[in-house]
């Protein structure tokens, strides 16, 4: 299991129409989708969430064919999220 000081960060999200990216994501965490690797915490508002002192961290990925992924945790160094197949895809999913 992933200590949760060891969850992977998003490094980069390019998603502007979230409401948890201003500057970076600002969710506590975000989960990865089964369908495309995407972002399962988008949410296409114009109102900004999240916490302002937070960078997410990955805290769950449903894509369990990634080379990154063991036991349904993430264990990249960090991840990028961007319009990919849907509106906020991981960008740093790669097939096992």
């Amino acid at each position: 299991m992933t200590d949760m000081l060891e969850m992977p960060r998003v490094h980069e999200c390019t998603v502007t129409d979230c409401g948890y990216n201003h500057d970076g994501c600002h969710a506590f965490a975000i989960t990865i989708g089964q369908q495309n690797a995407s972002c399962a915490t988008f949410i296409d508002t114009s109102a900004k969430g999240g916490l302002d002192r937070v960078i997410a961290q990955v805290g769950a990925c449903k894509r369990s064919d990634c080379q990154h992924n063991a036991e349904l945790e993430c264990h990249a160094p960090s991840i990028r999220v961007g319009p990919g197949q849907d509106i906020a895809d991981c960008q740093t999913y790669q097939p096992s």
